[in-house]
């Protein structure tokens, strides 16, 4: 387990060269037709069984027989955003990016699975089998609203899975250290709504013969900060945003209609009901002042919740490959992730790993990027991962 990332160091520049070839051809959720193949070519030739089109854009690839089965995931897709880059590999897609650090995270996987087809040739592997998840889609849902881990969910990707790990890179934590938060929730869940505030247009000179959806939905954005301000607990953490408003078609009329866009976050299911609750009390005062409204909640990702065992496995493995000084603290934090689903199936980890250049770059922005030196390290981290479930679980 110690030589891991000896190991992994010694191809660090195929695991850079792939990440930068993927970084190069980003591809949006669902539609990761280039991104798989990739993937699935690199572990093929390793000696894995590769099922492609899983989910739709997915790949799972297996190694070994029997049980237990331990899983290890990496997300494939990009953002839609025009990347702000002079790098010589930089994207090629206008108005896409890998703006979140899955190429990344494809690239590390692939590098645990060479790790692992390595211990296997030499009879190290233990028993069991190692199974990879390619996933599509973690950024945005289809038109049923499911990510890419409930479609290769459907697609049997977790039958028969004891245990399945995760990382994230973090261009803005720093780079080499690996923050694996205490068990239990560690990102939010999530809902997404809409709503629809209604009045009556009128000529802006005589505003009484209307009413003004504009200042419906003013007193319906005051109302909503009372939600997590004075309807929660301090103890508990919650949030509720409205990030979008439109309405109005000119200057000189009262708005008809105003349409507000949002999200809702949570640890824990009582205060997702209380927020749901809050929000519809919020847009109930427009119906109060003489005007209309609809709400439409659309259910997100539940929170990432790390399970106890695997999180102190987790510890071990990454303690015994990358040592024991490896690790940072970080808080939970109300960011989503649809890891979250596959933890619904089998227990697991899911940690970051820091990769902060010396300007740290946030996600989803024009300007990402990542220290690409530490690819190594989430290879092995990974790999450890792997091989310490094995062990610990087989019979």
């Amino acid at each position: 387990m110690s030589q891991l990332l000896e190991q992994a160091s010694a191809f660090a520049s195929d695991l850079i060269a792939l990440r930068r070839d993927l970084h190069r051809h980003p591809e949006l959720a669902f539609r990761e037709e280039r991104t798989a193949a990739a993937a699935a070519d690199r572990v093929e030739a390793l000696g894995y069984r590769v099922r492609r089109g899983v989910g739709l854009t997915g790949v799972v690839a297996e190694l070994g027989a029997g049980d237990p089965i331990v899983a290890l995931r990496a997300d494939m897709d990009a953002l839609p955003i025009q990347q702000e880059s002079e790098a010589e590999y930089r994207s090629t897609v206008p108005g896409v990016m890998h703006a979140c650090g899955h190429d990344a995270h494809v690239a590390m996987l692939a590098g645990a699975a060479r790790l692992l087809a390595e211990l296997h040739g030499r009879n190290e592997l233990g028993g069991g089998t190692v199974r990879l998840l390619f996933q599509p889609s973690e950024e945005s849902s289809d038109e049923e609203n499911k990510s890419g881990a409930a479609r290769m969910i459907e697609d049997g990707a977790m039958t028969g899975v004891r245990a399945v790990f995760g990382l994230h890179i973090g261009g803005h934590l720093e780079a080499g250290r690996i923050f694996l938060l205490q068990p239990g929730p560690i990102m939010a869940g999530t809902d997404a709504f809409r709503a629809h505030v209604r009045g009556r247009s009128s000529h802006a000179a005589r505003p009484n013969e209307g009413v003004d959806a504009i200042v419906l939905a003013a007193q319906v954005i005051m109302a909503v900060q009372n939600a997590v301000a004075r309807r929660l607990s301090p103890l508990e953490q919650g949030v509720l945003s409205i990030g979008q408003i439109s309405g109005g078609v000119a200057e000189n009329v009262l708005a008809e209609e105003v349409a507000l866009r949002g999200t809702l976050r949570y640890f824990r299911a009582g205060v997702r009901q209380t927020l749901q609750r809050e929000l519809r009390r919020a847009l109930a005062v427009a119906d109060a002042l003489g005007g209309a409204s609809d709400l439409e909640i659309r259910p997100g990702y539940p929170p990432v919740v790390n399970d106890a065992r695997m999180s102190h496995l987790a510890h071990e493995a990454v303690a015994e490959a990358l040592g024991a000084d490896a690790f940072s603290q970080q808080d939970p934090w109300m960011g989503a992730e649809d890891f979250a689903l596959l933890l619904q199936q089998a227990p697991g980890c899911f940690f970051w790993l820091g990769a902060a250049l010396p300007e740290p770059r946030e996600h989803h922005h024009p300007r990402f990027d990542v220290d690409e030196s530490v690819l190594p390290l989430g290879a092995a981290a990974l790999a450890a991962c792997a091989v310490h479930a094995l062990r610990r679980l087989s019979p």
